[in-house]
């Protein structure tokens, strides 16, 4: 190499050397450790002592690692195909040329920016089953609602529509996506006759399948990832009945009040390769239902 070259090399890596040091600190190292000690006994405050595979034989025998596992299963279906049926229908709304529309797109946006923990504790109180505002509005139609967040049969999908509610950042991706299919397609979709539900199958979702696609993975990946709103809903334990007990809800018990530190990791670990192949799916599907054509 020559002298220019080297110092060029130099250069790059002093550049790249922040970014290589946090992406060591804060992904690799924690990702390593945590996988070591999923194969020890380590409760935090003794060193850890290797077990093996033991902790991971035992998730496969755990209750509540099956029922966490479904809860989160059941909450990541309802929250990911609730959530881009309204998402995009809004982006579909807010798309059309009305008068004020600029504030509507703000008003749908707004409730995305409340913090998730402010955002839950407003949902508690509306899905209070006496004085709550869902269950006042119903009583006004005549309806006896139920005690939302107390029955096991109705607590996982108040949750579900709770984080529905903030698809604010999802509608505004839509709606990028939207206004970038080029006009011209729509024209001759026009000329040829074709409604409104032909041109919405046969031009706007497919030019938009790429966002969709998107969305869809964040939304796999936050969904199993839930945590705070059960946990400020229903508390630690996923009360009622252990319904909303999800799997990080879970992992923190086992790891943060159990001091099971080595098997909070394997837990960890589980969901990291049960996330890694949701995703390796939704992109093998991707190559069939996905076009990158303009």
């Amino acid at each position: 190499m020559s002298s220019h070259a080297r110092t060029n090399l130099r250069n790059g890596l002093l550049f790249c050397l922040p970014w290589l040091l946090g992406l060591t600190v804060f992904l690799i190292y924690p990702l390593c450790a945590a996988f070591y000690y999923s194969l020890c006994d380590y409760s935090v405050l003794l060193p850890p002592v290797f077990i093996g595979l033991d902790n991971y034989l035992d998730l496969a025998k755990d209750p509540l690692f099956w029922r966490s596992l479904g809860n989160t299963a059941y909450f990541a279906t309802g929250s990911v195909s609730l959530g881009l049926l309204v998402s995009l229908s809004l982006a579909l709304l807010l798309n059309s040329k009305v008068k004020g529309v600029g504030l509507y797109r703000t008003i749908f946006f707004l409730p995305s920016l409340m913090p998730v923990v402010a955002g839950s504790i407003l949902w508690m109180w509306m899905y209070n089953g006496q004085s709550g505002l869902i269950n006042t509005a119903l009583r006004a139609l005549g309806i006896n609602g139920p005690a939302w967040l107390a029955d096991p049969n109705w607590a996982k999908p108040a949750i579900v529509i709770m984080a529905v509610w903030g698809a604010g950042n999802a509608v505004v991706v839509y709606l990028a996506g939207l206004q970038d299919v080029p006009v011209s397609l729509y024209e001759a979709a026009l000329i040829d006759g074709a409604g409104f539900f032909q041109r919405l199958f046969h031009v706007t979702l497919p030019m938009i399948s790429p966002v969709i696609y998107f969305n869809v993975v964040l939304s796999i990946i936050s969904g199993f990832q839930a945590f705070t709103q059960a946990f400020i809903m229903t508390g630690s334990t996923g009360a009622p009945e252990r319904s909303t007990l999800f799997y990080v809800l879970n992992l923190y018990n086992v790891g943060f009040q159990d001091l099971r530190m080595g098997y909070a990791s394997a837990m960890a670990w589980v969901l990291f390769v049960l996330i890694l192949l949701v995703t390796f799916v939704a992109t093998k599907l991707s190559q069939r239902f996905v076009t990158y054509d303009r």
